[in-house]
């Protein structure tokens, strides 16, 4: 995985590349998730994490003011990630930098008996940001690829020809102006255990486990075949895959607010004159 992308102010790792450099997916690339190591940190240290971060959302909360401000520029930010992979932490950890009044988070659900009378993208359609706006998928149109391979909810012939759809539509938003910016989540098996447990031993968190959970986890296998499909066919210029080693929460919420800072300051936004002629005016 490689790019060519500006440097960061404050991301570069030891080796000089940022990591929006680093962690991206290179178009028409080969990926095996296995030679992805979840604990790598790309030279950043929790010690100096929390301090970096904090730096990180001041920088996106200045961002997306001026994104808002110049109502330019619709924002797309999709999360995927194996179950417990930290889609919620990376929202609620990373995301809250961002007001909500410009701001939108959707988590997808199977779909219901209207969205199914239509096609598969067009819920997601609905759901899409306007100009100035940035929305935030929890979980995404990628389900149609993953999940529904997984389980043999469509035939082949139906799931395998949504790579190309999808590009398709994202090529849509692209071509209309929407930066897209899509981030799995890569945890391995070992951790996602830690955390299953961890929710079950967590009177307030119990809520969030299912004993379907423990299902899914014995297709471990089969959700990674169909996760590295998915980024390698669906990683495109226009909506580039990241995959953030995601086992330390500190490093992927460090991870994520980098890339989509450098992403943002590639727009170069600025606060656009009154509309009005403001020569003289004076507040009594």
């Amino acid at each position: 995985m490689n790019a060519a992308a500006s440097r960061s102010s404050q991301g570069s790792d030891r080796g000089g590349r940022s990591l929006r450099e680093r962690l991206r997916v290179a178009p028409g690339s080969k990926v095996r998730l296995a030679d992805v190591d979840p604990n790598e940190t790309h030279g950043h240290a929790k010690g100096r994490s929390e301090e970096q971060l904090a730096r990180g959302l001041e920088r996106l909360t200045d961002l997306q003011d001026r994104l808002w401000a110049e109502a330019k520029h619709p924002i797309l930010i999709v999360l995927q990630g194996i179950d417990a992979s930290g889609k919620d932490g990376t929202v609620r950890h990373v995301m809250n930098a961002f007001n909500p009044m410009g701001c939108s988070v959707t988590s997808w659900k199977a779909p219901t008996a209207v969205e199914l009378a239509h096609d598969y993208l067009w819920r997601i359609h609905q759901r899409t940001p306007g100009k100035g706006e940035i929305a935030i998928f929890n979980r995404s149109h990628y389900e149609d690829v993953l999940v529904v391979r997984v389980h043999d909810i469509v035939p082949k012939a139906v799931w395998s020809r949504r790579y190309d759809e999808i590009n398709a539509f994202e090529q849509l938003l692209a071509d209309s102006g929407t930066t897209i910016l899509k981030f799995f989540l890569w945890i391995d098996r070992d951790e996602q255990k830690e955390r299953f447990q961890a929710r079950l031993d967590d009177p307030e968190k119990r809520w969030k486990f299912r004993l379907g959970d423990l299902d899914e986890r014995k297709r471990w296998d089969e959700y990674v075949a169909a996760d590295e499909a998915m980024l390698e066919r669906c990683s495109t210029a226009a909506a580039p895959w990241y995959v953030i080693p995601s086992n330390r929460k500190w490093f992927r919420n460090l991870a994520v607010a980098d890339i989509v800072a450098d992403t943002l300051d590639d727009l170069h936004m600025a606060y656009p004159p009154s509309p009005d002629d403001l020569t003289g005016v004076v507040i009594d």
